[in-house]
């Protein structure tokens, strides 16, 4: 995996900033004996961190981080970052931190090729999923998430990290047979969307070392690399004193320091190697502009303009004003989004800001986004709102929403601090690693914000935005696009020099209005309550229909998870009518009858609530996560959305102006392609399963989808369920006065016997060749299996375990042995709605030039399964990582939510999920090899083949 760490990030979306209180920190975390903020690089920050950290360094510089958390419960991850990226990469050898990450799975002194991923599958971590890497320009990361926090599973995860950071054997052949997989994966990742990227950068900051170091390197440079000079990029990167080990889980602190002792204090210390600036950048550009074409681009203009960048130490007076940029930001953010949520919106995306472009310089850009030919329109809408907020500043009622939501957030960070996540922890720790800043805990960055909140005035926040942002004066310009601007750049520069001085109004305050959805009538009575005594879900009946599932957990201090779902679906549509629900999950952007979509948003600032709503296969789901305090406005949310949508068509107008891009972009890579030829082929053109014409969507309305859903909403089936930190008979009385309250509803979800259930799998065996716009290297194949439907449990069960063997076969036979791709692909999908249909596929991304040789390679792959079965220990690390996951279910709120959504409608599911351990134990290497003689025979086939588009002549 690569990653660009550092992107602009657009002011206007900025995250709630990490605060901590401006006194002297506890007794506690001030006599903590591992806490050297000169060991981090932190001497500069007036804080400390919470008591519970552990760090340390071995006397050959390492350091490491330790966090004990039992959320999820008997969990744990490791992380190993190494301070060496892209910008450390000579000339000859981009790509080269990258290949090294690839190279650490390729054996290692004590652990030989191929063997580190089967090791970790036999102990369940699963490769990809629990099992991973990413490289940045910065720095790598090695990631493991260990399914159980065991001594001896963590010895084994520190040894493998050892094994990478020392130990790497860097063999020629191994060497040359990843370098094609990593090539594959430069090939995938070879996108307009990244080409893009990658212009934007080398425009914006030309003379900058960042923009010519893409962690996925140079095609030349990789195509050269060899084991000398892979080796010689590991050495001299990889040293004790650029190391960070992060463990967070469930583990004594004293026991994982010692096992890092054990595994690392004997790495030779070696000097760090100083790391390449990434700049440099020159501050005074301005002036230029630049159009870059692209047939599958949006129309977007960037203006952008350059200040010096400056080290921010980790002060109360920094957060306080970091805090105020990010209000100033969020209000600015608001502005745009009101206009994008209109009828007729100016611009089909924006994104505006003051950011760090690494340590080289701090970047103002504004950016928009427009329907063909609309770039006048959407530039200057944008430019003069930020004028303005920058000119006038907030209003007080925006400034109150903004923070009403800061607090909020506090809050309800304080009250999940004693069930904070491993994936948190360990977030927090980076920044301690990386000297960004101290994560000193809820507690204390709910006591900061309390401190500075009467400080958040209209007038502070203009004055810290107008601090922070660079003039637009003479700005930089770019244009990107299918079709060059009519008028060229030069009209470009006219109109966006003419929005930089046209004059600006102020903005006006509004009014908030009080919801109006609090009464639905008399509070539904109970017919029926029940418990589930293995589980101890209570079920219950109220006389309207309404079903309530309700499942109390202390996996998540303050958190409820919320789920709706409805009797309808993808079933409501049909052969006549394949889009009638499509716009369903858009109904929430309509808003409801008393209240716009933007309405509610002022109205329920500083509350935990939220509303969607999607079509699934024949159901129409609504999910949420809440407090406590916030669960009954949260249910009349949602039971508002239900009794009184509000069809607005300013809902409408954002996807409408979408509409052409989209459609510009399909089939512009092979997976696109894919995707859009996949169902007309698997379904022989039933139009529910194929993309209908541009026409046919932008015909589409509220009026349609009212005429399709209405009565499901005022009468199917209902079912809600509640799962996490709630009192259960609250939580009653609340669904009782909210749904509990409609009018009578179906009791029962349909049974759609009327031909809805059938979906047919083509009858054709041959291959199809589907053609993609992307680059002329660039190839997928695909096989399709008709399987059936999931209700035998024990088949279903035997086919998911076959689809891991699959993928580890195809792993093995075309990235280990022949590095034809970055990753191959194995899945089986039997439906639970309709009747015997289901689908096994197997496939690959891969050279154009070397399709034949991996379809051929494919195949004797599935011909060895059905001749000669999986072996044992195949089976085993298909097995184990899923045997894992089905034993951490019961460990989130969301793991609990599986098995309480339709505890009712679903009974039987229930058993069927409880079940699945034993059954997967039960299957064996027999079973496994008959079923793929049973489905896979490759003579039944359909083959698809994605191929490029020949050039325009």
């Amino acid at each position: 995996m690569i990653f660009l760490r550092r992107a602009l990030i657009p002011l206007a979306f900025l995250a709630s900033p990490v605060l901590a209180r401006d006194a002297p920190p506890t007794e506690a975390a001030a006599s903590a004996p591992s806490w050297d903020p000169a060991l981090w690089d932190l001497v500069d920050s007036e804080f400390a961190p919470e008591a519970a950290w552990r760090f340390g360094r071995l006397d050959n510089g390492l350091r490491y981080i330790i966090r004990r958390n039992d959320r999820p419960e008997n969990t744990a991850l490791v992380r190993m970052e190494i301070a060496a990226g892209s910008l450390d990469e000579r000339d000859d050898e981009r790509g080269f931190a990258h290949f090294v990450e690839h190279m650490a799975f390729n054996g290692s002194t004590n652990v030989p090729e191929g063997e580190m991923v089967r090791l970790l599958e036999r102990l369940g971590l699963a490769f990809g999923a629990d099992t991973n890497a990413s490289t940045g320009m910065e720095r790598t990361q090695y990631k493991l998430d260990l399914p159980r926090a065991d001594a001896d599973l963590l010895d084994t995860a520190l040894m493998l990290m050892r094994e990478t950071a020392s130990e790497l054997t860097f063999d020629e052949q191994a060497v040359a047979r990843e370098r094609g997989v990593v090539l594959a994966e430069r090939r995938t990742r070879n996108t307009y969307a990244l080409r893009n990227t990658v212009d934007s950068l080398e425009f914006f900051f030309p003379e900058a070392r960042a923009a010519q170091r893409m962690p996925i390197g140079a095609e030349e440079t990789l195509a050269a690399a060899d084991a000398a000079g892979l080796r010689a990029f590991w050495e001299r990167e990889y040293v004790p004193a650029d190391t960070v080990l992060v463990i967070v889980g469930d583990f004594d602190p004293a026991i994982v320091e010692a096992a890092i002792a054990k595994h690392f204090a004997d790495w030779q210390a070696r000097p760090s190697p100083d790391q390449p600036a990434a700049g440099p950048v020159e501050i005074a550009d301005a002036g230029r502009e630049a159009v870059y074409l692209d047939p599958a681009l949006t129309e977007t203009i960037t203006i952008a303009s350059h200040g010096a960048w400056s080290d921010r130490p980790d002060t109360a007076a920094e957060r306080r004003d970091t805090l105020l940029r990010v209000v100033g930001g969020r209000i600015l953010g608001r502005r745009l989004q009101r206009l994008q949520r209109s009828e007729d919106p100016p611009f089909r995306g924006v994104s505006t800001g003051t950011s760090d472009f690494f340590e080289a310089a701090r970047s103002t850009q504004i950016a928009a986004a427009s329907e063909e030919g609309q770039w006048p329109r959407a530039i200057a809408t944008v430019i003069e709102e930020y004028r303005r907020m920058l000119e006038y500043g907030p209003t007080p009622g925006e400034v109150a929403e903004q923070t009403a939501n800061l607090r909020t957030a506090f809050e309800n960070g304080r009250a999940n601090a004693g069930t904070r996540s491993n994936a948190t922890f360990a977030g927090e720790a980076f920044r301690i690693a990386r000297g960004e800043s101290v994560p000193t805990g809820p507690m204390e960055d709910l006591a900061l914000y309390e401190r500075y909140e009467a400080e958040i005035t209209p007038e502070n926040v203009l004055a810290a935005m107008r601090a922070d942002a660079n003039a637009l004066d003479i700005p930089l310009i770019r244009f990107s696009g299918k079709t060059a601007p009519e008028g060229g750049i030069a009209a470009v520069r006219e109109v966006v020099a003419a929005a930089l001085q046209r004059p600006v109004a102020p903005p006006e305050d509004g009014d908030v209005a009080a919801f109006a959805y609090t009464d639905f009538g008399e509070p539904g009575e109970i017919v029926a309550d029940e418990r589930i005594p293995d589980l101890g879900i209570r079920t219950l009946r109220f006389a309207n229909g309404t079903m309530l599932n309700l499942k109390p957990t202390d996996l998540s201090d303050d958190r409820v998870m919320v789920r709706l779902t409805l009797d309808g679906g993808e079933l409501l549509e049909s052969r006549a009518e394949p889009l009638a629900v499509e716009l369903t999950p858009l109904l929430s952007a309509g808003g409801l009858g008393r209240h716009s979509r933007d309405e509610l948003q002022s109205i329920l600032a500083g509350r935990s609530v939220g509303a969607s709503f999607g079509a699934g296969d024949e159901v129409f789901v609504s999910s949420a996560t809440t407090t406590p305090r916030d669960l009954e406005l949260q249910l009349q949310l949602m039971a508002a959305y239900l009794s009184d949508p509000g069809y607005r068509a300013e809902g409408l107008g954002p996807w409408q102006r979408s509409l052409g891009d989209f459609f510009a972009r399909l089939g512009k890579t092979p997976q696109s392609a894919l995707s859009e030829g996949l169902g007309p082929i698997l379904s022989d053109d039933d139009p529910r399963f194929t993309r209908q014409p541009i026409e046919a969507y932008r015909a589409l309305d509220y009026a349609k989808l009212r005429a399709v859903i209405g009565d499901r909403l005022e009468n199917g089936a209902l079912e809600i369920a509640l799962v996490g930190d709630f009192d259960e008979d609250e939580a009653i009385r609340l669904v009782a006065q909210t749904f509990g309250a409609l009018p009578p509803r179906e009791t029962q979800f349909r049974a759609y016997d009327g031909g809805e259930r059938i979906r047919s799998f083509t009858d054709r065996r041959e291959t199809f060749t589907l053609t993609h716009g992307g680059e002329p290297d660039q190839a997928l194949i695909r096989f399709y299996w008709p399987t059936t439907d999931q209700t035998d449990w024990d088949l279903s069960s035997g086919l998911t375990l076959l689809a891991r063997v699959v993928d580890i076969a195809l792993t093995d036979t075309l990235r280990e042995e022949l590095g034809q791709t970055y990753s191959a692909l194995s899945s089986s999908s039997q439906s639970d709605t309709y009747t015997d249909y289901g689908t096994f596929a197997i496939g690959a991304e891969i050279d154009a030039g070397q399709l034949a040789a991996a379809r051929e390679a494919m195949m004797a792959t599935i011909e060895r399964i059905i001749a000669d079965g999986p072996d044992e220990d195949m089976v085993e690390r298909a097995r184990r990582p899923l045997l894992e996951n089905l034993a951490n279910r019961f460990k989130t709120n969301s793991g609990w939510m599986a098995f309480t959504a339709r505890a009712q409608s679903e009974a039987d599911e229930r058993a069927r999920m409880l079940m699945a351990p034993e059954r997967q134990q039960a299957i064996t290497a027999a079973d496994l090899k008959a079923l793929a003689a049973r489905f896979l025979d490759p003579e039944k086939a359909v083959v698809i083949e994605v191929v490029p588009a020949a050039p325009p002549s």
